[in-house]
């Protein structure tokens, strides 16, 4: 995105008080403000900070139960590693501020035309913005208007989670009827908002499903039906739909790997650029030395190429690597690396490195071209999506899925999943026999999958789940507000395993061909058994793998000599259902402001006086 704007104004509006949270920034200058917000290449101008405030990421490298690395983030630990931080945590709102100043000074500009078209861009950043709010903290004060230092509603309390979202409805339908529907893969466009209204719809529908919303308003059904309507609409009258060459084994991989997003899918992108110091590591993420990986649990949810589940055949629990991901989903092979595997352009066969990957399952999503980086993985400015149409079809399944008020038909799975299978060359996804035969053994299981799914739809539930775990891997924060709106924050829990490995058994070491071409790839040994220097250290046996490990220390397994890479068996990874599904305020803006109620589970960290 491009920063460039008047430098006064955008000094007026940083000028402020200590604390971040605090909405009473210094008054604009209203000498700059009757000369500015006059045109529409002013307004542009100052709108342009929005994209960049808000749309911040993560794009590609969130944590969460399925994909992480050794050193687990704070949110994913839990426990004591979340606590109530002074200031910030995302109780920011600046940017609101600045979205309210513009709005209210569109009156400076004659045009009627423009006008309506920045009001539309305006709204479309508050609901935004309110978005973000809502996902995280529940109630939060509502202001559709700049406030001044001395403004008393600066200090009021939090409105209703119910309120919120109804402003934040009127919004997003202002901004669906008069923004331009021309394709912008950089700027809002009315189809950029039909996605957002799905997006936070089926959010809050689903909140209040499974969360047993007893507050007033409307119930999950009719925020459903929103989402639903959103994505309806996006689906058979926007100019976006799911792009494919006909080649289901590289063009889902293929769809993030460019430098320029795909303007047929993608509706919204973050525009990068190196030489503006915009850049982002997702290539690093793979080749790196960072450890990012996924978890067998997700491995193991993808069918098999025939639509059958893996996970019904017999031993899978100890299927190791070779034989796990043979005939799978072809979108498995264009997310880890599977034998076999060379990076585009490239002819290097390579195999997992326990060295880039914790779990052996190593991460190809979002890495470039050989020709671009080369064997390096320093900075990109490739550009990565915001909003994306397969999303939106995902959307649209799960709302109607969901509902209680009508019924799912194999119609809407046409409509939706069955674009997003086929380009991925999997069969269709059956509504009948999905509810007869619900994958209870293991995506509604307690140990790999998810707890709160009941009625009759339960299955096909289950099922688009996998699909929207699969398609949206990787993809920022999807995968971790899932697991809050669906209430199973318990996921965070679950055993974050890797490869599996049968191990030397009794005798010193074992080798291990990871691609099937004949020569060793990785070799584990027992120290136990070794024999031993003068000084009375193992010596490793020979071996001709280029990768080779200690059992126990360097590699880890789960049962010892045998078992899953376990690479975070020390550090523990629990949720708290009473607490973590919110976020904390702040201390700083709960002394600023005593109106303000801390959200359940967490300390408000105040002393009455």
């Amino acid at each position: 995105m491009r920063r460039n704007f008047i430098p006064v104004i955008v000094a007026v509006l940083l000028t402020g008080s200590a604390c971040d949270g605090f909405l009473g920034t210094g008054p604009l200058d209203r000498v700059d403000a009757d000369g500015f917000f006059r045109d529409a290449t002013e307004l542009q101008e100052f709108s342009n900070t929005f994209y960049e405030d808000l749309f911040t990421g993560p794009f590609y490298d969130a944590e969460n139960d399925i994909y992480f690395k050794t050193t687990l983030s704070g949110r994913v630990q839990g426990g004591n590693m979340r606590s109530v931080p002074s200031s910030g945590g995302g109780w920011e709102w600046e940017t609101l501020r600045s979205v309210n100043t513009m709005l209210g000074n569109l009156h400076r500009c004659d045009d009627a035309e423009v006008r309506t078209e920045y009001e539309a861009v305006g709204r479309f950043f508050r609901c935004y913005f309110y978005w973000l709010k809502v996902r995280d903290f529940g109630d939060v004060p509502w202001y559709d208007r700049e406030l001044g230092p001395t403004d008393a509603d600066l200090y009021r309390p939090r409105d209703s989670r119910e309120y919120v979202m109804q402003k934040m409805i009127e919004d997003i339908d202002f901004a669906a009827a008069h923004l331009s529907d021309r394709p912008q893969l950089y700027r809002v466009t009315r189809w950029t908002a039909l996605a957002l209204k799905s997006r936070f719809c089926l959010f809050e529908g689903t909140w209040r499903k499974y969360h047993g919303w007893e507050g007033e308003g409307h119930d999950a059904d009719w925020y459903l039906a929103r989402s639903a309507e959103a994505a309806e609409t996006f689906i058979r009258e926007g100019p976006y739909g799911i792009w494919s060459t006909g080649h289901p084994e590289s063009d889902y991989l293929m769809l993030f790997a460019g430098q320029t997003c795909n303007p047929y899918e993608v509706v919204l992108a973050r525009n990068y650029n190196i030489s503006f110091f915009l850049s982002h590591e997702a290539t690093y993420a793979t080749f790196g030395p960072n450890q990012m990986a996924v978890a067998k649990k997700f491995v193991d949810s993808f069918l098999m190429a025939d639509g059958s589940r893996f996970t019904d055949r017999e031993g899978w629990e100890t299927e190791e690597y070779f034989g796990q991901v043979q005939g799978r989903d072809p979108r498995l092979g264009q997310i880890i690396r599977l034998p076999g595997y060379t990076r585009i352009d490239d002819d290097q066969v390579r195999v997992p490195d326990f060295g880039n990957t914790c779990t052996g399952y190593q991460v190809v999503k979002f890495a470039q071209s050989y020709t671009v980086l080369g064997d390096t993985w320093g900075p990109t400015d490739a550009d990565l999506p915001i909003f994306r149409a397969a999303e939106v079809y995902l959307n649209y399944s799960e709302a109607m899925a969901e509902r209680t008020d009508v019924a799912l038909t194999q119609e809407d799975l046409d409509l939706s999943i069955q674009p997003i299978r086929a380009r991925a060359g999997m069969p269709p996804l059956l509504l009948e026999e999905a509810d007869a035969h619900p994958d209870d053994a293991y995506l509604g299981s307690e140990r790999y999958g998810y707890r709160n799914v009941t009625g009759p739809d339960r299955g096909v539930i289950l099922e688009i789940r996998r699909e929207r775990g699969i398609e949206l891997a990787q993809e920022g924060d999807f995968r971790w507000y899932d697991l809050m709106r669906w209430r199973e924050g318990l996921c965070i829990g679950q055993p974050m395993y890797g490869m599996y490995f049968r191990g030397p058994g009794d005798g010193v070491q074992e080798e291990y061909d990871f691609d099937g071409d004949g020569r060793v790839d990785i070799s584990l040994y027992n120290a136990d058994l070794c024999a031993r220097d003068a000084s009375g250290n193992p010596v490793p046996p020979a071996t001709t793998a280029p990768y080779q490990y200690r059992l126990r220390s360097e590699m880890v397994l789960s049962d010892g000599l045998s078992g899953n890479v376990d690479p975070v068996r020390r550090v523990s990874h629990r949720f708290d259902e009473a607490r973590d599904y919110l976020c904390p305020i702040p201390t700083a803006d709960l002394a600023l402001n005593r109106s303000l109620v801390q959200n359940p589970g967490w300390s408000d960290g105040i002393s009455e006086p």
